[in-house]
């Protein structure tokens, strides 16, 4: 661990020359960054930020450009929320870091959240650090932020790693020594871009994980894929389970059949399995449809109150 956070800290330092040893760090800019004051409590279109740390900039929100490097590709309203209470309460205790645009504009660099959860709280301007960086600093920079700080999953981190490739020509040597991680790991992660687009939401939403994604990328045919993680999910396999499944299947086992055969015929079983898919996709939990004939039972899988207490809310109720 204290190797990886050493590689870590040298790649932050490659990426904006000499930005260590001018600005103070980010616990130094806490102590002057304070909670928000206000007569009622609540932020009004009028308010500003406290000052801002010396080495820093108060910036107006609406000069800041969001990244169209931007790995995240999700921000959840309720977590927003949080934030925004937050820091109404305590202050803000990290700046935003951005860079000078032309015309009197900056482009945000790391913070995304922070930058709209003060959007959330109508203030005027914002703490913020400038510096000078490439387009490929920038997107690393944000990339790095992202991972270390306010955790991206695993499929924004792959598309994260493939945008760094792609957009600026690296190899994934070059990217992995620019986000501070090894090869194999950026390899490994970009290898989850291989599913197909549904495989890809239910790892987003951690209806699967990476363990379970990188077993059932060992079946070449999307199709058969799909149908197999579907039984993953339904079944609640894990991921020792579904490399057995994957093992039988190879071998000639029964892999899939179980989900091929709901329904009685295929044309009922491709309906429930559709059925299925949308109901996983829609309240981000494991679904299974079980029917038989003119009835059946839908079995919805949770982990934990506060799991149970969002499908509740997904479908419009109250606990």
């Amino acid at each position: 661990m204290a190797a990886s956070k050493s590689r870590l800290g040298r790649g932050l330092g490659g990426l904006i020359a000499g930005a260590a040893s001018k600005s103070p760090t980010a616990q130094a800019a806490a102590k002057t960054v304070g909670p928000l004051k206000s007569g009622s409590g609540k932020a009004s279109d009028n308010q500003a930020s406290p000052a801002p740390a010396a080495g820093f900039e108060d910036i107006t929100v609406t000069q800041i450009e969001p990244s169209p490097y931007q790995a995240r590709r999700e921000i959840k309203p309720e977590h927003l929320s949080e934030l925004a209470e937050s820091i109404k309460a305590e202050g803000l205790l990290q700046p935003i870091v951005v860079r000078k645009l032309k015309a009197g504009k900056y482009e945000l660099i790391a913070g995304e959240r922070r930058w709209r959860a003060y959007q959330v709280l109508k203030l005027k301007t914002i703490p913020a650090r400038v510096v000078e960086a490439s387009n490929a600093s920038s997107a690393a920079l944000g990339l790095i932020e992202n991972l270390q700080r306010e955790g991206l999953n695993a499929i924004e981190e792959a598309y994260g790693y493939a945008s760094l490739i792609r957009d600026f020509d690296l190899t994934q040597e070059q990217a992995s020594d620019r986000v501070g991680k090894s090869r194999a790991s950026v390899a490994n992660t970009l290898r989850l871009l291989n599913l197909d687009a549904e495989l890809q939401g239910y790892v987003a939403k951690s209806i699967l994980s990476v363990g379970h994604a990188k077993v059932l990328l060992g079946v070449e045919a999307p199709a058969e894929r799909a149908i197999m993680a579907r039984r993953v999910i339904e079944d609640g396999l894990s991921v020792r389970g579904t490399e057995k499944l994957v093992q039988d299947k190879k071998a000639g086992g029964s892999g899939g059949k179980k989900s091929a055969q709901k329904g009685g015929t295929p044309a009922e079983a491709a309906a429930i399995n559709g059925i299925e898919k949308k109901l996983t996709s829609h309240l981000g939990a494991r679904v299974a449809l079980k029917h038989s004939g003119k009835r059946g039972q839908i079995v919805i899988r949770y982990a934990g109150n506060d799991d149970l207490q969002r499908i509740l809310e997904r479908l419009g109720l109250e606990a």
